[in-house]
This record gives C-alpha cells, sequence and structure tokens, in this order.
C-alpha cells in the first residue's frame, strides 16, 4: 500500500488538499454501496464522494452529491454516522498535475454513514447528465480496500475504522 498522510497530521497544510466528503451507504444487510468509475481504465470502483462548494454545508454538500451520483435523497436514507475529523489522501504524483486544475495535492474529506432505507429501483446512477458510475452493487464491507485504487487503501480502512459499529 503507498505511504499516505496520517489523517490527523498537524503539518499537513488544508489548503493544500481539495474540500471533499464521502458516503459509506449501508444496506439492510450492512452491504455497502460502490459504483464503477466510468474515467478509470482499471476496473475500480469507490463509494460516492465529491467536492464541497465555496461556503457550502458539509451535510447538505453530502446530500446534493449523494442525489448527483445515484440518485439517492434524505427520502431514501439517514445519516448514521459522520467522520470526527478531516481524513486525507494524497493523490499519486502522476495525477497531481491533472486532477482540479493541478491545484491540490490531494483530498481531505468528511465522512458519512448511511443507512439505505429505500428500493433497490430508486438508486439511479444514469439520471445526471455526466453519470460517474457504469454499474453499481452492494458489496461486504470487507471487501472494500480491495475494490478502490490503491492510492485510495488507506483512506478506505480508515473508514471502516471510522465506522466500525454500524457494520
Amino acid at each position: 500500500m503507498p505511504d499516505l498522510p496520517d489523517p490527523f497530521h498537524e503539518e499537513l497544510d488544508p489548503n493544500d488538499y481539495r474540500p471533499g466528503i464521502g458516503v459509506m451507504l449501508l444496506n439492510k444487510d450492512n452491504h455497502v454501496f460502490v459504483g464503477q468509475r466510468r474515467d478509470n481504465a482499471i476496473d475500480a470502483w469507490q463509494m460516492p464522494q465529491g467536492g464541497i462548494d465555496p461556503n457550502e454545508d458539509i451535510e447538505k454538500a453530502m446530500w446534493r452529491e449523494l442525489h448527483e451520483e445515484i440518485g439517492v435523497t434524505h427520502n431514501h436514507a439517514y445519516i448514521l454516522d459522520r467522520s470526527h475529523d478531516w481524513i486525507y489522501y494524497d493523490l499519486p504524483e502522476e495525477l497531481k498535475g491533472t486532477l482540479w486544475g493541478g491545484e491540490f495535492l490531494g483530498q481531505r474529506q468528511i465522512w458519512f454513514a448511511l443507512k439505505f432505507v429505500g428500493q433497490e429501483d430508486d438508486i439511479d446512477i444514469h439520471h445526471h447528465e455526466h453519470p460517474e458510475f457504469s454499474q453499481w452493487k452492494w458489496v461486504a464491507p470487507e471487501t472494500l480496500t480491495d475494490l478502490i485504487v490503491p492510492f485510495k487503501q488507506l483512506l478506505y480502512q480508515q473508514i471502516l475504522d471510522q465506522f466500525d459499529a454500524h457494520l
């Protein structure tokens, strides 16, 4: 696994990291929603996540991103928990100059654990003009780190550790 910054490392400058949110959406069996990214050449799956707009409330950003990416709203899920602090990850060197205009070293994210109470057909990964995922599935939590791109494996392990009580 690549070396990533300690998520609570005091020497990291938050301005070097794009602010974002992430969602661990759990179904009734406590399996986790993952989508297969459309823009990745490798078989990469991930949980919904995205940026926080300037002056946007973190929780509102989470609901906005969840709806944009998979069509789920507060009518289909409720919040179980959220990360206590920002969790950081660094981009690999080959992506630092290309993603987000080369402005950031990586992302700092607040993660939410949500319980999905909707129906399977409430999930719609194709409703947005620019869909992020080509397909989706529910997976056992212990498989998450094997499905994500290598540079996010530590991030996903930290998320699993934070939300362990809900799994």
